[in-house]
């Protein structure tokens, strides 16, 4: 179905398969779930991993709908791991804790739920009637608004045939730990020898004596949300990336003053201005921050790009990527980010952690982007040696060293790496950290943010790395089989009821479609505003991946409101496709709707 096609007046009846995965359930007091408990809610399956920016966009996204239908009723999440990390028990309870999951969770480490419902892509949003069918899917973010109007339509359909069961739901938090910190993200070096922490899940920063383990004071009290980045001024204020609002926030250490100063504290979304007064332009999620020619750097995440702040003239603007999510290195404009996590700055060049290409990035004064270690999306693994062959799993933060190399915070390898751009190699620096997510130097020591561990250690910088045993993977998901020659693309949308295409100022559409290897595809490549397109399949090429992004905005169909409140849903699949003469000639992607094809 298309963007053309009308809403349809009756949903599928779709029975929803049971909810299964080995790692068990989570939030529930200890007791397993299963659809017949269900029953009488209405339940909404949120298929997730904690790698995925996007997938935490939708929990925030979910929480007014969570707290306002509470009775009625019931978010699941499912966690489908893209990482090996991910497949880890104990990171998931962690992940659970850390980005604050008021609902049950099934731990699904071998995707067997996921290949149940067809997910394509995280994240992944099944809502299931109180009787046990699926009657909506959802892909990406901007969702909450139309799922809102479903669960209330919903309410009243079965409150009517008798079938809607209210009540408190299965949720049973877990006890609380106390630490000094709780899953820290970044720290920075103050010039009085102290440290600055963000302590991400407590909302604030913490300052701590230069032994890195004794609290001074805890800083700002409502004042950030999941607050990541820092760097320090040549001002002495320190920039905070307050990631959750959104906002870029300064902290004066001598005075105490918090004041946002870049950002609205609304979640950036395509067509919104990319540069102009800080305090006017949206931001999408910025993790870090870095003080390089003249400017704050910001990993802005959410949209895969990099952006910069002035303070002398107030001002934010695009630097580098195209919203667009992979590996493509050239000119600034040009290039492809996947989720900048982490910046360091050093002399001719800023370093870049790329999480989710699990690659080493950098750019030059010159503005055009590199790689140093990293091939894409869905390669990654623990490998030391040449840089061409290296590998990182998921790493958040990179740490410039004196001698011109960087540490980098490999954080689901548990690891501390180093890159030698000299000798152009990848060695290990330190094993058994625990999710390490930034370090800081401090003399001939580094000082390495152990989120998983709550606390912050010092280690020895050794003058030879460790090396360690190779290990090599790539991502869990099955590559969808495709037959040769032509490929149909459908980007399911269907319009909310009561919505309609927001085609006031143009197409409300719009359809991006590359691949890797760009040999993958001999025609078809490029953007469009179809939610459609036919594909042609390269003859030299087995294997590879289709990326599609795809974006609609949708307005309250009400003539006689001159201002209907509008909605931009938008997603990104990575699609790894292999060539089998047996394979389907048609690949649908929901974005909003249901596959009725």
């Amino acid at each position: 179905m298309t963007a053309a096609s009308p809403a349809p007046r009756r949903r599928a009846r779709v029975r929803a398969p049971e909810l299964i995965g080995r790692g068990g359930w989570l939030n529930t007091g200890g007791n397993e779930l299963t659809l017949a408990d269900l029953r009488g809610r209405i339940t909404i399956l949120d298929f997730w991993t904690f790698c995925c920016i996007n997938c935490l966009h939708v929990l925030d996204e979910l929480r007014e709908l969570e707290e306002k239908h509470r009775d009625t009723t019931v978010i699941v999440g499912v966690h489908s791991p893209k990482f090996a990390h991910e497949a880890e028990h104990r990171a998931v309870v962690d992940a659970v804790e850390r980005y604050e999951v008021h609902h049950p969770v099934l731990d699904d480490p071998e995707l067997a739920t996921w290949k149940q419902y067809a997910v394509r892509a995280w994240p992944t949003l099944v809502v299931i009637d109180p009787e046990g069918y699926v009657v909506a899917q959802h892909a990406g973010e901007g969702h909450a608004h139309a799922i809102e109007r479903l669960v209330e339509q919903l309410e009243v359909e079965h409150e009517a045939k008798g079938t809607l069961r209210r009540g408190d739901g299965p949720y049973v938090p877990p006890e609380p730990v106390a630490t000094d910190l709780r899953f820290p993200g970044k720290a920075v070096r103050l010039p009085s020898g102290r440290f600055l922490v963000s302590d991400s899940t407590r909302h604030q920063l913490v300052e701590l004596e230069a032994d890195g383990e004794t609290v001074v004071r805890r800083i700002g009290d409502g004042d950030f949300r999941e607050p990541q980045g820092l760097t320090l001024l040549p001002s002495g204020k320190v920039v905070v990336a307050d990631t959750v609002n959104h906002a870029l926030r300064t902290f004066d250490p001598g005075t105490g003053v918090i004041e946002r100063v870049a950002g609205t504290g609304r979640q950036w979304w395509q067509g919104a201005p990319t540069s102009g007064p800080a305090l006017e332009v949206d931001l999408s999620s910025p993790w870090d921050v870095a003080w390089w020619q003249g400017r704050v750097w910001i990993a802005m995440a959410g949209v895969h790009q990099l952006w910069t702040y002035d303070p002398e003239s107030g001002t934010v603007a695009v630097a580098a990527g195209t919203t667009n999510e992979g590996l493509v290195d050239g000119p600034a404009a040009e290039a492809w980010f996947a989720q900048p996590s982490g910046l360091a700055a050093a002399e001719d060049r800023l370093w870049i952690a790329d999480s989710e290409t699990s690659a080493l990035r950098w750019i030059g004064t010159d503005g055009v982007v590199h790689t140093a270690v990293g091939t894409g999306l869905f390669d990654f693994g623990h490998r030391d040696g040449a840089a061409g062959q290296a590998l990182l799993q998921h790493p958040l933060g990179v740490t410039a060293l004196p001698d011109g190399s960087v540490a980098v915070s490999d954080t689901y390898n548990h690891a501390l790496r180093r890159y030698d751009p000299a000798a152009d190699e990848v060695t290990t620096l330190a094993t058994d950290l625990r999710e390490p997510s930034g370090a800081v130097l401090d003399g001939e020591e580094i000082v390495v943010v152990e989120s998983a561990r709550h606390r912050l250690t010092r280690l020895r910088l050794p003058e030879e790395a460790v090396r360690v045993e190779a290990v090599a993977h790539r991502t869990q998901r099955a590559a969808t089989e495709v037959a040769p020659g032509t490929l149909r693309l459908d980007v399911v949308f269907q319009a909310p009821e009561g919505q309609k295409l927001d085609t006031r100022y143009g197409p409300s559409t719009r359809l991006l479609v590359s691949s890797t290897p760009p040999e993958l595809l001999a025609g078809g490549e490029g953007a469009g505003t179809d939610l459609f397109r036919e594909l042609e399949l390269g003859p030299a090429v087995a294997e590879g991946v289709l990326h599609v992004s795809a974006m609609a905005a949708s307005c309250d169909d009400d003539p006689a409101n001159p201002y209907p409140a509008c909605h931009v849903h938008q997603q990104d699949w990575g699609v790894p496709v292999r060539v089998t003469r047996d394979g389907v000639a048609r690949l649908p992607l929901v974005l909003a709707g249901m596959d009725d094809a």
